[in-house]
């Protein structure tokens, strides 16, 4: 977050208007104006967007990736959506609802959800209350292979109680919610009716949001257009190009030669921050971000079942060097899953020690032994494992190589197997394919320290959960924690059982955490209106605001 956030849910302030005629087409146009006012001086030139991951998921409420984010929220709305500040703005609802508008009750069980009448679907048909209720439903569905069902299977009586109104009951009170809802995509009933549609809808998608589905190459780019009837307004420019480039040196070079304008995912690489800053008519900006970077260990493998290896193999490797001399101490270490501007974050976990003759000890006492090629054993277990992460990371396989040496130094042989992206981050990450991994995750939920869809034992989907437990990780009174943080509205209830979480977790090990990512993105100069927001999972979140400078 760019400043710490308390959860807090800020009602908009033109409510009143709307007991009155004409209310909501004074608030579209307040909505709108600052969309309306931002074209840029040659809307015509279209934005060249850089990406080192494919976006390959674009039905919104399947389950996707980051790299997938910056495209379905530029093609789709939702209730509302959060901004730089962390604060939640409406989109699709006409206003956010609290406890303070009388949105939610106060025992936070009943909500009531006001749509504005002037959103339209790309194909021009009104997006209706019967859109959002087949949202929601869809991902209450336990057959529906969501992306997420955090909070939303709480949802109960679920109803059309207006033209323009929604209500439900939750079976129970869910703090998370409001930011749960920032990041589900509503997509159109009527394309999505019958079961045979959702694989044509993946081709062509149709959303609300600010662009619409221009074509796709696969492995190459896909295109936007400015969508005219938006109902906030008109985008600043008419056209955006999302290129895929797999190799960040090359997608450096094309930032560097003007082929691209926007050098997003995964960003300029730390040992070329100095060149960036040397370029003329190029800009970089260093961007806090939600992501934590580390060591996952899918902990269905035998090897990483006993936490005494989890915590040797953390023990053996010397983070800060990595820190130092790969990523040229851009980064920031870390020791929890979450960020530090976020008002949860626990300062006090135990820092990181680097101590290879600890670890060979800790696994001596826990049994693992040496065997004749001085590979560690135990019960006939070899401690031999594979590593990927992202092909073409030059940053990564380093910081693998580093690892690869330090845990042979201890008896501990890892295999480095990279794969590209689309075949990484698919069902080999969220089946639970891999041994382990290095890899980039923002654990929060917009805005909301809620992890639980990463760390509660019911929600791994290799174990036929829905959620994003690839870890497998199951540990009660984590389990326990989340629930009474999750049904509490009292912040100091939620500060208190988050940092018993990240205790627990930092004990656990079921990710080793490297740093918390400070991104580096580039911009051309001229280009106008980029926000860094940690709150999201892609600082293309305000594309539609981006414009040429007059």
């Amino acid at each position: 977050m760019t400043a710490p956030h308390t959860g807090r849910i800020i009602p908009w302030t033109r409510r009143r208007l709307l007991r009155h005629g004409g209310a909501l087409a004074a608030a579209s146009l307040a909505a709108a104006a600052p969309f309306a006012a931002a074209r840029g001086a040659d809307p015509k030139r279209p934005i060249i967007v850089g990406l080192s991951q494919e976006p390959t998921v674009f039905h919104p409420l399947l389950p996707h990736i980051e790299v997938d984010d910056g495209l379905l929220m530029n093609l789709f709305s939702a209730l509302w959506f959060i901004d730089e500040t962390g604060m939640l703005q409406p989109d699709l609802a006409v206003t956010v609802p609290s406890m303070s508008n009388g949105g939610i009750s106060p025992d936070g069980r009943d909500w009531r959800v006001t749509l504005r009448p002037d959103a339209t679907w790309h194909d021009g048909q009104p997006v209706t209350v019967a859109d959002i209720l087949f949202t929601l439903n869809c991902l209450r569905d336990p057959a529906f292979p969501a992306f997420s069902r955090t909070g939303v299977e709480l949802i109960d009586d679920i109803r059309q109680t207006g033209p323009h109104e929604l209500t439900w009951r939750m079976r129970a009170p869910y703090a998370p919610l409001p930011a749960v809802l920032a990041s589900v995509m509503i997509v159109p009933a009527h394309r999505l009716a019958h079961d045979g549609d959702r694989q044509a809808f993946s081709t062509d998608p149709v959303g609300s949001g600010p662009f619409m589905w221009g074509g796709r190459i696969p492995s190459e780019e896909i295109r936007l257009a400015a969508n005219p009837r938006w109902h906030l307004g008109v985008p600043g420019v008419d056209r955006v190009i999302i290129r895929y480039i797999p190799d960040i040196t090359v997608m450096f070079t094309q930032f560097e030669t003007g082929e691209i304008d926007f050098l997003g995912m995964q960003g300029i690489p730390p040992d070329r921050y100095a060149q960036a800053r040397a370029l003329t008519g190029r800009r970089p900006i260093r961007a806090p971000q939600p992501f934590i970077e580390g060591m996952a260990f899918n902990l269905g493998r035998p090897q990483f079942q006993d936490p005494a290896v989890r915590t040797a193999i953390y023990e053996a490797i010397d983070k800060d060097t990595i820190l130092e001399t790969i990523c040229e101490n851009v980064e920031q270490p870390t020791e929890s899953f979450l960020p530090r501007e976020s008002a949860y974050f626990d300062a006090a976990l135990p820092p990181h020690r680097f101590d290879p003759q600890a670890a060979r000890e800790r696994l001596d006492r826990a049994g693992w032994r040496p065997g004749p090629d001085g590979v560690r054993r135990r019960d006939g277990i070899r401690l031999e494992f594979t590593n990927a992460t992202t092909a073409g990371n030059p940053i990564r396989a380093q910081i693998q190589e580093v690892i690869q040496e330090s845990l042979l130094d201890i008896g501990i042989v890892m295999r480095i197997e990279n794969r590209p992206a689309a075949v990484m981050w698919g069902a080999y990450w969220t089946r639970s394919q891999f041994d382990s991994a290095l890899v980039s995750v923002d654990y929060m939920t917009g805005s909301d320290p809620d992890a639980s869809p990463y760390f509660q034992s019911d929600r791994s989907p290799a174990r036929g959960g829905a959620g994003q437990n690839v870890f497998q990780y199951a540990n009660p009174e984590v389990d326990a924690l989340f629930a009474r943080a999750n049904t509490s509205f009292d912040h100091a209830t939620r500060v208190a059982a988050f940092a018993r979480i990240q205790q627990l977790i930092r004990r656990d090990l079921p990710l080793l955490p490297f740093y918390q990512v400070m991104n580096i993105e580039g911009l051309v100069d001229g280009l106008d209106n980029y926000r860094s927001n940690v709150n999201v999972r892609s600082n293309l979140w305000n594309l539609a605001r981006w414009r040429w400078a007059s």
